[in-house]
């Protein structure tokens, strides 16, 4: 059965570790567009930080951001699907975030560019600072979370070393009990986990359902490209899943077909295979 929709993540799939879009997945995908194949993007990311992104790149694509809690149209920023976390099970995880000692974000603003509202981040952890120094106009520092927190936000957001973040996720379960939805993103050469909390009706794959079930398209008909825990979702709801060569050796065992990396064009081999119909010579 022909591929009709392309689901495809954004950091360390479909570009490579330098944030840049390499001329053969470039062209891949504007072939596969030519030929009728919808083309999404789905990423962990904010909508802002994406969309910023998309239009540096110059690609105007359907765009679901925060895993999956967050559809907006890139260009007239209206909100096409929305999953907010309930604000009670909010005020909740920042007690427990508090508790643990941990670096929290509340994500907020979906009708906007959207905001990351904190009230503090420790001096040791580098990487969360560089990246709120990054992104600083988007920043709100306020001195109570729980006070701030009296509508659902977007989502909560930890982050820290990855065994950090894992002791904490076991925690965050089992105080939740199965009110939220825990999505990791793993990047263990710098030793850093993003650790998202979002509704339970929030995911990678149900965005990518909804996508489907709004164009009439089966699953067998589409192709989900990713290389992280996150991505999950996607990747087991789509017809044919493929993880990238830089994925967790976790993910690659799992029953995905596997491509080159993201510095080697991984989503234009994939493309060129099962949307082409050509081989390739990366085995998969």
């Amino acid at each position: 059965m022909p591929i009709k929709l392309l689901a495809l993540d954004i950091d360390g799939t479909l570009l490579t570790t330098h944030g840049e879009l390499t001329p053969g997945n470039r062209v891949a995908l504007e072939r596969a567009a030519s030929l009728g194949v919808r083309v999404m993007l789905l990423t962990g990311r904010r909508f802002g930080s994406a969309r910023l992104l998309l239009q540096q790149l110059g690609l105007n694509l359907p765009l679901v951001s925060h895993n999956g809690a967050l559809t907006k149209d890139v260009e007239t920023l209206e909100t096409l699907d929305f999953h907010p976390l309930d604000d009670g099970i909010a005020r909740n995880i920042v007690c427990v975030g508090r508790e643990a000692g941990v670096d929290m974000i509340c994500c907020d603003d979906p009708h906007g560019l959207g905001t990351m509202v904190i009230e503090g981040v420790s001096s040791a952890n580098r990487a969360l600072n560089g990246y709120l120094q990054r992104y600083r106009e988007a920043v709100v520092e306020v001195d109570d979370l729980l006070g701030y927190i009296d509508h659902p936000p977007v989502q909560m957001l930890f982050s820290g070393t990855c065994a950090l973040m894992d002791e904490f996720a076991a925690l965050l379960e089992r105080e939740m009990d199965g009110r939220v939805r825990l999505f990791k993103t793993r990047y263990r050469s710098i030793d850093l986990t993003i650790l998202d909390v979002l509704s339970l009706t929030a995911s990678k794959g149900e965005s990518l359902a909804a996508m489907a079930r709004l164009h009439g398209i089966a699953r067998d008909e589409i192709m989900a490209i990713g290389d992280n825990h996150n991505d999950l979702p996607m990747l087991d709801y789509a017809g044919t899943g493929v993880v990238m060569a830089n994925a967790d050796d976790e993910l690659k065992a799992m029953n995905f077909a596997v491509t080159a990396s993201n510095e080697n064009d991984g989503v234009a081999l994939a493309i060129e295979k099962f949307i082409f119909g050509r081989q390739t010579d990366n085995n998969m």
